[in-house]
C-alpha cells in the first residue's frame, strides 16, 4: 500500500494524547511459564500492560503509522521476556541480510532501549527484523551523539518470530546475566521504536520530533517494576579459542611457507551487578576483515575504523576522549604498527584487560591494559598500555570525565640506541644549534572531557582540554576543542574551535594535524535549514552552509573553506546533495597529492586557491538495485580534478548482496606537479545462506597503492556468540597477477558459561 504523506497531515494529533516521555509502563512477574514460541497465549500476556498508542517520527511526526505496534513485558528470576505485535499487511519485507548484527536503515526492525540504571544516558538495546535476525548492542550518552550506538557488544538471548498475513509476532527472552543492571531501583529508563522500511515510516512508543533519534533516552518512558527485580548475580563466561594457519611470500626468493598455531581465551566476569572485567590472553584477530582501501590525495593520515572485537565492546567512554581533531586514544594503536613499506602489520598481543561499568547513577568508569610483544624487526620493544576514564554525571543528560592514556616501552637499556628502535623511542631534537638523540620510553595523555545536553535535546554542549607528557617536551603540550550545537525541526546550528598545541604528543590517539602543522587553532560553523512541503515525493529540503577557518600559531591563515549547498530527502529513502565549494591553503610542509615521486612537490609556503561544485545521489534503498554516487568537479591545487566515486548494489533477498565499490580521480596539473588517472575498484559478495553460515569475498584493486587485493572469510555461527572461521587472503602485482603473499587461517571460538 502506497504511504500518502498528505494523507497524515490531514489528520493532526492532539499534544495532549501523545505518550510524553516519562510515561509509564508497569512490569509484572510472571506467574506461569513463557513459551519462546512468538504464540502470545500464556495469561501473563493478557495481563500484562501494552505499550500502544504509538506515533510517527518519519516521514512526519504529526499522524499516527499507518500499522499499529504494540509492545508487552513480563520477567521470571532468569529472564526479561519482551513481546511485540507488529499490524502489517502481505507488502514483502525489506530485508538486506540474514547475518546477525544486521545493517539497521537498510531493514524492517523493531526494537527496544533499556536504561538499567535510570540515569537518562546509558544502556543495551535488542534489535530484531521479520526474518528473526539479531542485533544488540550499547548505548551511551543519551543516545544522541556520536558513537553513542555501538552494535559491538554481543551476547546471548533468544527470540522467535511468527509471521502472520495481517501481522508479524515477536517473543524475545534476555537473561539478565546477559547485561548489567542496578537491581535496588524500582524504574528503569524504555523506549521501543518500529521502522517499518518497505513504507519508509519510523515510528515510537514515546512522541519523537522528527529531528530526534527515536532511542534517544530524551525521549523514553519509564519501567516501573511492581515486583521486585531479580538481584543480579555473578556471572562468569569463558571464550576459548583455536586458530592456526600457513602463509607464503612468494616475492622472497628463498622464502618457504611458514605454518602456525595457537590458542588463547576471553572471559567475562561480572564483579558487581553494573560492573563487568573482561579479560583476554594471546588474543588472535585473524578473522577480522581487511580494511576497505581508499585514495587519500589530502594531507592527513586517514583514519581507518577498528574492527577487532576486544576493543569494540564497551568502548563508549575510551574511544569518546576527546574530539575527532583530537584524540588521545586510537586502539588501532595497539597491535598494529607500520612497517618500512608504510602498510601495516600485526603486533602479537600477549595479554588484555578491560573494566568497564556503573558504581551507581552518578559514576561510570572504563579501564584497558594491553601488553604487546617486541618486534625489533621494525624497531617495536615491548609495549604497555594503559587507558582509564572515570566519568560523573549530572542534570539530566550531562556528564564530566576526567580520563589518563599511558603507553610505556619496555625493556629499553641506557645502552640501546636509535639504530634498533623506532623513532617515537629516540627521539632527535634541535637545542642551542645542535641535535640529540633524546631517549622516549613513555606517552601520556591527561584529558578532561565535559557533556551537556539539555533535557529536550535541542541545545549541547562539549568540550575538551588534554595535555600529553613525554621526556622530549615541557611547553606547547596542550589540545582543547569546544563544539556548541542547536537543532529544532527546522534549524540545526553548531559552531566550534580546535587548538592543537605545536608539542602536543599523543602516541596512542589519532591527531591528524599533527604532522602537519606546527601547531594549530581551527575555527568552524554550519548553518542548516530545512522545510516540509505538503507534497507526496518530498518529506523535506533546504540549504546547508558552512565555514572553516585554521591558523598557526604565529597567525598566518593556513586554510579556509566555504561552501553552500541543497539538500532533499524523497518519500521513497533517496537523497540528493548539492553543493558549491571553495578552498584556501598555504602549505606548512612539501607536498604532493600523488605520493608518487616522480612528480614535483609543492613547497612549503605555497598558496592555492580553487572552487569546485559537488553532487551526490543516494537512490532508494528498498530497490533490489540501488546506487550511491557523488562527483566533484573543479580547482586542485594548481590544476583540476575530476572525482566521480560510489557503490552499486544488489540485493538478492535474504541471502546475498552483491555491491561494487569504486572511486576514479583524472587529476591534470600542470607541468610535473601530475597528470595523472587514479582508480580504486573492490567488488564484494556477501552471502548470508543461513542466519547462521555467511560468506564474504572481497577484492580490491588500488592504482595509488600498485596493489590487488583478496579477502574471503567463511563464518558458522554454530551455536550462540560460538563461531567457526576460515579466511584466505592474497597480494598479488596488478600487471600479471603474481603473487605477493598469501594466508589462509581458521578460527575456532566457543561460548562458555560457567
Amino acid at each position: 500500500m502506497k504511504f500518502k504523506l498528505t494523507l497524515l497531515l490531514s489528520f493532526p494529533i492532539l499534544l495532549f494524547a501523545q505518550n510524553q516521555p516519562g510515561t509509564e509502563l508497569h512490569i509484572k512477574k510472571a506467574k506461569g511459564e513463557i513459551t519462546i514460541d512468538g504464540v502470545l497465549d500464556e495469561p501473563d500476556w493478557q495481563n500484562a500492560q501494552p505499550a500502544d498508542n504509538w506515533y510517527l517520527n518519519y516521514p512526519v511526526d504529526t499522524a499516527k503509522p499507518e500499522f499499529s505496534t504494540i509492545f508487552k513485558m513480563t520477567f521470571s528470576d532468569e529472564f526479561l521476556y519482551i513481546a511485540a505485535v507488529c499490524n502489517d499487511d502481505e507488502t514483502p519485507d525489506v530485508i538486506n541480510s540474514l547475518r546477525r548484527d544486521f545493517n539497521y536503515p537498510l531493514n524492517d526492525n523493531i526494537g527496544v532501549v533499556i536504561g538499567p540504571y535510570n540515569d537518562r544516558l546509558n544502556g543495551f538495546f535488542f534489535t530484531i527484523t521479520p526474518r528473526g535476525v539479531q542485533m544488540e548492542g550499547t548505548a551511551s550518552n543519551g543516545g544522541t551523539s556520536e558513537g553513542a550506538w555501538n552494535t559491538n557488544w554481543d551476547n546471548k538471548w533468544y527470540s522467535k518470530v511468527v509471521r502472520h498475513p495481517d501481522k508479524w509476532i515477536v517473543e524475545m527472552a534476555i537473561p539478565f546475566k546477559s547485561f548489567r543492571y542496578k537491581s535496588d531501583i524500582s524504574e528503569w529508563n524504555i523506549a521501543f521504536d518500529r521502522q517499518d522500511l518497505k513504507r519508509n515510516q519510523k515510528s515510537s512508543w514515546i512522541q519523537t520530533p522528527i529531528q530526534f533519534n527515536t532511542g534517544a533516552f530524551a525521549f523514553s518512558g519509564q519501567l516501573v517494576w511492581d515486583d521486585p527485580i531479580p538481584p543480579a548475580r555473578t556471572n562468569i563466561s569463558l571464550i576459548p579459542y583455536i586458530a592456526g594457519g600457513v602463509s607464503a611470500t612468494p616475492i622472497l626468493p628463498d622464502s618457504d611457507p611458514a605454518s602456525n598455531l595457537s590458542v588463547g581465551f576471553d572471559a567475562k566476569v561480572s564483579l558487581t551487578p553494573s560492573l563487568n572485567l573482561d579479560l583476554t590472553v594471546n588474543p588472535d584477530f585473524s578473522q577480522v576483515e581487511v580494511d576497505r582501501q581508499v585514495i587519500n590525495l589530502t594531507r592527513f593520515e586517514v583514519q581507518f575504523p577498528e574492527r577487532r572485537q576486544f576493543f569494540l565492546e564497551n568502548s563508549d567512554l575510551l574511544d569518546q576522549i576527546g574530539f575527532p581533531s583530537s584524540r588521545p586514544f586510537f586502539s588501532r594503536r595497539i597491535g598494529l604498527a607500520r612497517d618500512t613499506t608504510g602498510l601495516f602489520r600485526r603486533i602479537p598481543i600477549l595479554y588484555g584487560a578491560r573494566l568497564s561499568g556503573s558504581f551507581n547513577e552518578k559514576w561510570r568508569v572504563s579501564m584497558l591494559n594491553m601488553q604487546t610483544q617486541k618486534d625489533l624487526s621494525i624497531g617495536l620493544p615491548g609495549q604497555n598500555y594503559t587507558v582509564a576514564t572515570v566519568q560523573r554525571n549530572f542534570w539530566e543528560q550531562s556528564s564530566i570525565a576526567i580520563s589518563l592514556v599511558n603507553k610505556e616501552s619496555l625493556g629499553v637499556s641506557d645502552a640501546d640506541t636509535a639504530v634498533y628502535f623506532h623513532e617515537s623511542i629516540f627521539r632527535e631534537i634541535q637545542t642551542g644549534g645542535q641535535k640529540r638523540l633524546i631517549k622516549n620510553t613513555y606517552n601520556r595523555v591527561l584529558a578532561a572531557d565535559l557533556e551537556m545536553l539539555s533535557k529536550n535535546n535541542k541545545w549541547y554542549h562539549s568540550s575538551y582540554i588534554g595535555k600529553s607528557i613525554d621526556k622530549v617536551y615541557d611547553s606547547g603540550t596542550l589540545s582543547a576543542s569546544t563544539f556548541f550545537r542547536y537543532s529544532n525541526r527546522n534549524w540545526d546550528a553548531f559552531l566550534g574551535g580546535n587548538y592543537i598545541g605545536d608539542n602536543f604528543n599523543a602516541e596512542a590517539g589519532f591527531v591528524p594535524s599533527v604532522n602537519v602543522y606546527p601547531g594549530y587553532f581551527s575555527y568552524f560553523t554550519n548553518l542548516n535549514y530545512k522545510f516540509y512541503p505538503k507534497a507526496d515525493a518530498i518529506v523535506f529540503m533546504g540549504p546547508t552552509s558552512g565555514i572553516n577557518l585554521g591558523h598557526i600559531p604565529d597567525g598566518t591563515i593556513t586554510d579556509k573553506s566555504y561552501s553552500l549547498g541543497y539538500r532533499f530527502n524523497f518519500l521513497n529513502t533517496s537523497s540528493l546533495n548539492l553543493s558549491y565549494n571553495y578552498v584556501f591553503q598555504k602549505l606548512t610542509l612539501p607536498f604532493n597529492p600523488t605520493f608518487q615521486p616522480q612528480f614535483t612537490l609543492f613547497e612549503t609556503g605555497e598558496e592555492f586557491e580553487w572552487s569546485a561544485v559537488s553532487a551526490s545521489f543516494q537512490s532508494n534503498t528498498r530497490k533490489l538495485f540501488n546506487v550511491n554516487l557523488s562527483s566533484t568537479y573543479g580547482g586542485f591545487y594548481n590544476g583540476r580534478n575530476f572525482n566521480l566515486s560510489g557503490q552499486f548494489n544488489f540485493r538478492y533477498q535474504p541471502y546475498g548482496n552483491i555491491s561494487l565499490i569504486f572511486d576514479y580521480n583524472d587529476l591534470k596539473l600542470p607541468d610535473n606537479y601530475g597528470e595523472t588517472k587514479l582508480f580504486l575498484i573492490g567488488p564484494r559478495l556477501d552471502l548470508t545462506l543461513t542466519d547462521a553460515i555467511f560468506l564474504t569475498t572481497y577484492f580490491q584493486y588500488n592504482s595509488l597503492l600498485d596493489n590487488v587485493n583478496l579477502n574471503a572469510r567463511f563464518q558458522w555461527r554454530y551455536s550462540p556468540a560460538s563461531d567457526f572461521f576460515i579466511v584466505y587472503t592474497e597480494n598479488y602485482f596488478p600487471g600479471d597477477f603474481a603473487s605477493k603473499n598469501r594466508a589462509l587461517v581458521f578460527k575456532l571460538t566457543y561460548w562458555l558459561n560457567v
